[in-house]
């Protein structure tokens, strides 16, 4: 069983910067590409951000390209998101999954253990 645990939502300004971390238990972490998606109100869930297992590959969705950066780090299990440049759309529910599968796709159903999620809020 994997469990994933995120954290560092909060409140912020446009503009501002907040950096969320996802703590995996088990051993799978490191075989694994991971993923963050989101969540907005009244909204389904989509793609953010996706990083292969040794962390060399990542993609983005078009909306954070250039103001996220998503990384890991295997020997913490542990994944991260650093998210610069906020703006009100990015306000959302954050959530990091684990893909069933070595490479990170954008599908949320490739991803087969999420994280309870953490709010962001970004004020204008």
């Amino acid at each position: 069983q994997v469990q994933l645990v995120e954290s560092g939502g909060g409140l912020v300004q446009a503009g501002g910067s907040l950096r969320l971390s996802c703590a995996a238990s088990g051993r799978t972490f490191s075989s694994a590409a991971m993923g963050w998606f989101r969540q907005a109100p009244g909204k389904g869930r989509a793609f953010v951000a996706t990083i292969s297992v040794s962390g060399g590959s990542t993609a983005y969705a078009d909306s954070v390209k250039g103001r996220f950066t998503i990384s890991r780090d295997n020997a913490k299990n542990t994944m991260y998101l650093q998210m610069n440049s906020l703006k009100p759309e990015d306000t959302a529910v954050y959530f990091c999954a684990r893909s069933k599968y070595g490479i990170g796709t954008t599908e949320r159903y490739d991803y087969d253990y999420w994280g309870q999620g953490t709010k962001v809020t970004v004020s204008s």
